[in-house]
């Protein structure tokens, strides 16, 4: 890490760090599933068993095949809104198994 200036901002160089460490995928995995819990709601997270994010697709079990079939209408409009949550385009497909 660049220590030359001692008036760098916090957020810079938790940044440095990240990027230093390869640390931003694990994050991005553990803001997906905090994203899915949050704009879901409990009706669907009662029946989420897991959420894992594996390169670009977010695969999501559903103790639920109703509701897998309701959800599977609207893939496309839950990617948006998850990527628009997350302030970038993380997720290019949804798996619901």
């Amino acid at each position: 890490m660049k220590r030359n200036n001692e008036h760098l901002k916090l957020s810079d160089v938790l940044k440095e760090f990240v990027d230093e460490n390869r640390l931003q995928e694990g994050l991005d995995k553990v803001d997906v599933k905090d994203a899915w819990l949050n704009l879901m709601g409990n009706g669907v997270n009662h029946y989420t068993t897991n959420v894992q994010l594996k390169k670009d697709i977010l695969y999501v079990d559903l103790s639920s095949s109703v509701l897998r079939e309701e959800l599977s209408y609207g893939k496309e409009k839950i990617i948006s809104m998850l990527n628009e949550h997350l302030g970038k385009e993380l997720i290019k497909k949804i798996v619901l198994r």
